[in-house]
């Protein structure tokens, strides 16, 4: 399967699907690091931080079946301009909530979770729809080289967006930063609105809702690939991550501030960037599986490293090491995903998918700082690192065929419409 590196990007809607998710991301990135900022600085609580996960997790899958019974049954593109909208009057309202409100504590805390929650149910509809997309602007061959800009794409914005959004907040504040999120998504429904590409599945709207949904579980949960990869990274994420508690680390640990956190946020993002421009070089085929498990147990390790780490510099090392790692296991289930999934399941997939990885940011943020609650701020990565591992292991019993794949052999077998 040799392409040129570029070959996916030659194409006129794939370029402004990038665009558009850049833009997206970018927004969507900076929010974080504004919201968890200004929430730490209201309430110096660590448990505050997780909440804030959980409001944004709770409504995005509680949305998330339906949302992709929609995205397979309505105009996709029509599904991501809304979700886009909602989300750039979401920032509009935390922008306008920091202007009215910038000393009242109670008020602005229950702002921030009202908002947050708001945004939660346009990413669940977003989530659903902008996956099928890329089956509709690229052709099947070009999948892995698609994945890898995508990656690229998505891993520049989360390089950027913490990096814009520290220095803006330390500058301007929250109102601009928050302003600033407004007119970058205003600009991707721009994009979005000039895709031409449409779906050729057929759609059948009279399709039962609930029969549509069990489908495309019953999808999901009846292939071992699919099923394993996603919960190895589920629980990796749950339990991993630590960028939730990063506010306290600059704070706390490295006396440092927004700015110091911006480049920390940046750092797993850079090393995803490095990992993603690599690979639309040097696409991975053999031992696709083994690599892919051997990553997210990396990614364990430098979780476990980092908690005992006190140096600012060998911490950014560390994210950025962690973030390489977890750029090879995106890029590999992102390409088996799109292979494995037949066009007119991608909505109901990407659905349970965002149960199951998106909304494990969320969760995992809520996780974490309640372990750091009770356990401690470095304890509570450890524990975590240490449970990423143990996943993985468990993985590697459960899920053999995931062990043992080769991309290859999916790109010979075109998945069948159901």
């Amino acid at each position: 399967m040799l392409h040129s590196p570029y070959a996916a990007v030659k194409i006129p809607d794939f370029r402004l699907l990038l665009l558009g998710r850049l833009l997206v991301t970018l927004s969507v990135q900076i929010q974080i690091l504004a919201v968890g900022w200004q929430m730490w600085e209201l309430t110096k609580n660590p448990l505050f931080l997780g909440l804030l996960g959980l409001a944004e997790a709770i409504p995005a899958l509680s949305v998330a079946l339906y949302a992709g019974h929609v995205a397979d049954v309505v105009d996709r593109r029509k599904i991501i301009i809304g979700a886009s909208a909602l989300l750039a009057f979401c920032m509009f309202a935390l922008s306008g909530g920091s202007y009215l409100a910038p000393t009242d504590t109670g008020l602005l805390v229950g702002i921030l979770f009202s908002v947050v929650a708001l945004s939660g149910f346009g990413r669940g509809f977003y989530g659903a729809a902008i996956f099928g997309m890329i089956s509709q602007v690229v052709p099947r061959e070009l999948y892995g080289n698609a994945a890898a800009w995508n990656t690229a794409n998505w891993q520049s914005s989360a390089v950027l967006g913490p990096i814009i959004g520290g220095f803006i907040y330390l500058r301007f504040g929250p109102v601009a930063t928050y302003a600033l999120c407004t007119i970058l998504l205003i600009l991707s429904i721009a994009c979005f609105l000039f895709i031409k590409s449409k779906s050729d599945h057929k759609i059948d709207k009279n399709v039962s809702v609930i029969e549509n949904i069990k489908e495309g579980l019953r999808f999901v949960f009846s292939n071992q690939i699919i099923w394993g990869s996603m919960a190895v990274d589920l629980f990796a994420v749950l339990f991993g991550g630590a960028v939730a508690l990063l506010p306290i680390f600059v704070d706390e640990v490295f006396k440092m501030g927004p700015e110091a956190l911006g480049f920390l946020r940046a750092a797993p993002p850079v090393g995803a960037l490095i990992t993603a421009a690599l690979f639309t070089h040097r696409p991975i085929n053999l031992n696709a599986g083994k690599i892919f498990l051997c990553s997210v147990a990396g990614f364990g390790l430098c979780m476990i490293a980092f908690g005992f780490s006190k140096n600012y510099y060998v911490s950014f090392a560390l994210l950025a090491i962690s973030g390489a790692l977890d750029g090879i296991s995106v890029l590999l289930r992102s390409t088996i995903y799109q292979l494995l999934t037949p066009d007119n399941m991608k909505g109901r997939f990407a659905a349970v998918n965002n149960m199951f990885i998106g909304s494990s940011n969320e969760i995992g943020s809520f996780e974490s700082g309640v372990a750091a609650k009770i356990m401690g701020l470095v304890p509570s990565v450890i524990f975590g690192g240490c449970m990423t591992l143990l996943v993985v292991i468990t993985t590697v019993l459960r899920a053999p065929n995931l062990w043992k794949l080769h991309m290859q052999n999916l790109y010979e077998e075109k998945p069948q419409q159901q």
